[in-house]
């Protein structure tokens, strides 16, 4: 291309000509092509330029431009053309030098505007470009959220997939034809945003509640790991049997667990140490290892009530249910009661190379065993003791009962050389 040539990349609003500046609208007088999709340069059929429509195909603007040597262009875009706009692409795929861009002001900045809301903090997305699973699992730590809805991820839907996973702490604005004399800001819970359409320019805004937490309102009180015994649901022959919450977080903390780690938890009872290993994990996968039917049932109801998704149950007996599941970064294995040894070893040979393998223990006999059977796997194993005493009231003292100690095993599976 003539070096010297420049196309002009400018940026007008629902409001057409009037909201131009004068440099934009002598650039668009003097333009030979104007470039733009059809409802852009219905803003302008009183100009005399050529004018071509063009679609979401990029490529047909840079062939066009390309092809326009010495002619003055205008490619017109709605809003910023830098702000997920046409500009970064066409500046990075013919140059910068040869663009001029003249930006009106983004429908985003309109949007956050009319809600009178800041935005220099915001968690910004195009759903056109991203998808809506991780533009909501982003929105979920975020104070305020601007989104650039779509045909197909609609408002109504961006709604119902954060109450979905029980992310109902927004509120919520939808802001329609910004800037034309039929503009529209709708004010709602999600819950009645879900509930109805919206005319397809629209910006969505989330706004957290103030003083809610990152989790969702049923949720407040739980929390990622160490929760209460008492907010687990067990089966009542059993109850007591469920590892306490003083044992999970000291063996979550010896699992060394990462955001995309997968999981096995073998023995998995009702759930307490999957479900929060599930949450540290959050982007990874937890395989909940259970032969009971009734603890099956509870670990789904209690993965339910912790609004857990990446957690699978599997109703089996070990090596058996395994069999196909994907390797495991970590293997938690509680419960295994006298034939622990034959289900440590197995296990051992589908970890990962460089994965740990955390056990909890309540016999001095399956300790010593396990320990002597993971020192010839690993060629190291640790094992800790965990005696905790909780103090209790009576007769106007305070006196302390101690649980019965429990011991936990951690072996690293060796890298291989």
């Amino acid at each position: 291309m003539n070096s010297a040539a420049k196309i002009h990349i400018i940026g007008i609003g629902d409001d057409g000509f009037d909201g131009l500046t004068a440099q934009a609208t002598q650039r668009i007088g003097a333009a030979d092509l104007i470039i733009g999709n059809p409802q852009v340069l219905t803003y302008v059929d009183s100009v005399t330029a050529e004018k071509l429509p063009v679609g979401a195909d990029l490529n047909a603007i840079v062939e066009r431009v390309k092809a326009s040597t010495g002619k003055n262009i205008v490619v017109l875009t709605s809003g910023d053309p830098l702000f997920y706009g046409v500009a970064r692409y066409l500046c990075d795929v013919i140059g910068k030098e040869h663009f001029e861009v003249l930006p009106h002001v983004s429908s985003m900045q309109l949007a956050f505007a009319r809600v009178k809301e800041s935005w220099d903090e915001a968690y910004l997305a195009n759903l056109a470009t991203q998808s809506l699973e991780r533009v909501v699992q982003n929105a979920r730590l975020a104070e305020k959220v601007g989104l650039f809805t779509t045909d197909q991820h609609t408002p109504a839907a961006v709604a119902k997939a954060l109450l979905s996973l029980k992310l109902d702490y927004f509120s919520a604005y939808v802001c329609e034809n910004l800037g034309s004399p039929n503009e529209r800001v709708t004010q709602g819970e999600l819950a009645e945003i879900a509930e109805q359409q919206f005319g397809l320019l629209n910006v969505m805004i989330l706004v957290r509640k103030p003083g809610v937490p990152d989790r969702p309102i049923a949720l407040v009180g739980k929390r990622l790991f160490g929760n209460p015994d008492e907010v687990f649901l067990q089966s009542k022959p059993k109850r007591g049997l469920l590892t306490s919450a003083e044992t999970r977080s000291i063996a979550l903390s010896q699992m060394d667990l990462g955001p995309t780690s997968i999981v096995w938890d073998v023995g998995a009872g009702s759930g307490s140490v999957s479900i929060e290993a599930a949450m540290i994990a959050a982007a990874g996968a937890v395989y909940a290892i259970e032969m009971d039917p009734e603890d099956h049932g509870l670990i789904k109801t209690n993965a339910e009530t912790f609004g857990v998704t990446n957690l699978t149950p599997i109703l089996g007996k070990a090596p058996e249910a395994w069999e196909d599941i994907p390797d495991p970064d970590c293997i938690f294995i509680g419960g295994a009661g006298r034939h622990v040894r034959g289900i440590v070893e197995p296990a051992f040979a589908r970890l990962k190379p460089g994965g740990r393998i955390v056990l909890n223990i309540g016999s001095i006999e399956n300790l010593h065993e396990v320990h002597e059977l993971l020192q010839r796997l690993a060629g190291e194993a640790r094992a800790t003791m965990i005696n905790i005493a909780h103090s209790t009231y009576q007769l106007e003292r305070h006196r302390f009962e101690s649980l019965n100690p429990t011991f936990l095993i951690t072996a690293i599976k060796p890298l291989k050389s």
